[in-house]
């Protein structure tokens, strides 16, 4: 491992949840009606800078803020903490890293209160907080639910070039690890990780970064998510669904990736599985297998692998982008190895089929 970050001796904060991001868009009416009028998330507010937009059962005052400017990137991975106690904590903790980090009492962001933004060990902008503005929760307003209604924030992905780095990081910090993607010489390519019991709240993808690979929202069932591919045919904006949908192998999720007019990154996401107990077994995928990604087998357009949103530093300029130097998975998956396995047997070049009874 490389460059390993130290354990503080100070306790971390005892962080529940992603709970928001701030994304920076360079226009705002087109953001709008992408964010509102195709996919349907509920304004908190706006102004002439900003969109507050939060999902149909989400009682905090947002998920999501659309800044106004002038480069398309991340200000702020948010987490919400158990009290203001872990506020203090997580400035405190940042310190001892040697981070840089910053502390409002009124808050960043319209709705949040006292909170710690910090540039982190990798490069990210995280933030910290437990006051907050409630607004009304949404869960049975089954008047204004649209078929492909998003219900909640489900995660973050962040690009890292040093994945084990990374890992330990946010194990320190509290994060479990759920999943994780490795090849046989024992190289890391992904770990997921969880603070609420689902598959994760964030993951650490394996590139140039530090960057933002997606944010993903969770819809209630699978037809939501068809729902929302037959609205984007139906005003042809076809174009900007990226990949998908399918079944993830990893996570066992439904999914699928659509790009904003910016090309930040918009995972619609369903059907994960329970991680809560503390004996929950961490499953690994070898990076050749071709089910890890996509249950179905279908291939991953390379620009999934190599495309992400910049992140800011706490003055507002992109972070410079490290260039991974262990092996890529997209150089695994589609580059001189040639193809990956479905069936662990096809490791060894030898076809299996698949027994129906007694048929093959």
């Amino acid at each position: 491992m490389s460059n390993a970050i130290p354990t503080p001796s100070v306790p971390a904060p005892d962080i529940l949840r992603c709970a928001y991001m701030e994304i920076v868009v360079t226009d705002l009416a087109k953001s709008r009606a992408f964010y509102v009028d195709l996919l349907g998330l509920h304004i908190s507010h706006e102004d002439e800078t900003q969109i507050y937009l939060r999902s149909f059962e989400e009682f905090i005052h947002h998920n999501l803020v659309l800044t106004l400017g002038p480069i398309a990137a991340v200000k702020a991975f948010s987490y919400r903490v158990r009290s203001n106690a872990d506020v203090d904590a997580a400035e405190a903790y940042y310190k001892e890293l040697g981070c840089r980090t910053e502390r409002r009492t009124e808050g960043f962001v319209r709705g949040i209160g006292d909170s710690v933004r910090v540039e982190d060990p990798l490069g990210f902008p995280y933030e910290f907080f437990f006051e907050t503005t409630h607004v009304e929760r949404l869960h049975q307003r089954y008047d204004i639910y649209s078929p492909g209604e998003l219900v909640r924030l489900d995660h973050f992905n962040q690009v890292t070039p040093d994945v084990p780095r990374g890992r330990k990081y946010l194990e320190d910090l509290g994060f479990r690890v759920t999943e994780d993607i490795q090849d046989e010489a024992g190289v890391t390519y992904a770990a997921w990780m969880q603070r609420k019991g689902t598959v994760h709240d964030t993951a650490l993808t394996g590139g140039n970064g530090p960057r933002m690979h997606h944010v993903a929202f969770s819809t209630h069932e699978k037809h939501n998510i068809i729902q929302i591919c037959d609205k984007m045919g139906a005003l042809r904006m076809s174009d900007r669904i990226e990949r998908g949908p399918g079944r993830h192998g990893v996570s066992n999720a439904f999914y699928l990736y659509i790009l904003d007019p910016d090309d930040h990154r918009i995972e619609i996401y369903t059907q994960d599985y329970y991680t809560g107990d503390p004996d929950n077994p961490v499953i690994t995928w070898d990076v050749h297998d071709n089910q890890r990604r996509d249950w179905w087998g279908n291939p991953v357009v390379p620009s999934w692998y190599t495309e992400a949103s910049l992140v800011l530093d706490l003055d507002g300029n992109p972070q410079p982008v490290i260039e991974r130097t262990d092996s890529s998975e997209m150089a695994v998956t589609v580059g001189a190895d040639g193809f990956s396995y479905t069936r662990p047997e096809d490791k060894d070049g030898e076809a299996s089929g698949f027994k129906l009874g007694n048929q093959l």
